[in-house]
């Protein structure tokens, strides 16, 4: 299936490895340009450099932390004009309800709700006066169904979610695309770290605390940043101008919900 996309141009957000590489690999498999940006640009100019030689395609790199004011000046300003928006940050720490200061709550709101919003705020103008856009939001399960004790992750990803229902309506008559995709539990180093939070509690090894999560999990197993990534490709493609404001989940049928 040819998605359409060779040519375009792509920021994908905490791209150096994850979740949010998976993305990149994908879309750099299409032929799409790429603006990848995370904290740390050791691991970020390795992936950018893998990318290259695998898929030929432009990098630029942004080593900034994109969840500051300045972080996203520097990575907008080195984006220019982009087709496609992934966004991407990592997930607050679990905890519970009498752990979180006000502090806490704001620093969650920070990455996970109020940066994507104001990177969409920024690219969403220039794709409309193109005719065409697509943005991903990478949020979490927990927006279809709560985790007790990432009450952070909840609360912020919940509001994400609010603001693209509206706003992917509005945009969508001119061309651009607004989607979420909702990840289970992936492969990645956020699996371990919450892994080995559940070890540690439990007083069982990692290995122990992972296969007691994936027996939770119809397809037994945890997701890959591949297949994360080849969804993604998918919702930026020029095939999904008719899924709107859509939340798609990614879990393996661990959320048991018909709807």
């Amino acid at each position: 299936m040819d998605l359409g996309l060779s040519g375009k141009r792509a920021l994908v957000c905490a791209s150096s490895k994850g979740l949010g590489r998976g993305c990149a690999e994908a879309l750099a498999a299409e032929g799409v340009a790429l603006v990848l940006n995370a904290r740390g640009a050791a691991a970020l100019e390795a992936t950018a450099a893998e990318i290259r030689a695998a898929h030929g395609v432009h990098v630029t790199t942004v080593a900034a932390d994109i969840t500051t004011e300045e972080g996203r000046a520097a990575v907008l300003a080195a984006a220019g004009d982009v087709d496609i928006l992934v966004t991407n940050a990592g997930g607050p720490p679990p905890g519970m309800w009498s752990d979180w200061s006000r502090a806490d709550f704001i620093a969650a709101l920070d990455a996970n709700m109020l940066t994507p919003i104001a990177l969409m705020q920024a690219v969403l103008p220039g794709m409309i006066a193109r005719g065409w856009g697509r943005v991903v939001n990478i949020t979490s399960g927990s927006v279809k169904a709560p985790i007790a004790v990432l009450g952070l992750s909840n609360s912020a990803r919940a509001g994400l979610t609010g603001f693209v229902a509206g706003t992917a309506r509005q945009v969508a008559g001119k061309g651009v695309i607004i989607n979420n995709l909702l990840p289970g539990i992936h492969d990645t180093d956020r699996a371990i770290a919450l892994d080995t939070g559940v070890a540690q509690a439990e007083g069982i090894s990692l290995s122990e605390a992972r296969a007691k999560r994936e027996a939770t999990i119809p397809a037994a197993r945890y997701g890959t940043a591949a297949e994360f990534g080849a969804a993604c490709a998918f919702l930026c493609s020029q095939h999904a101008g008719f899924m709107v404001g859509q939340n798609l989940l990614l879990d393996g049928g661990a959320i048991n919900a018909t709807l």
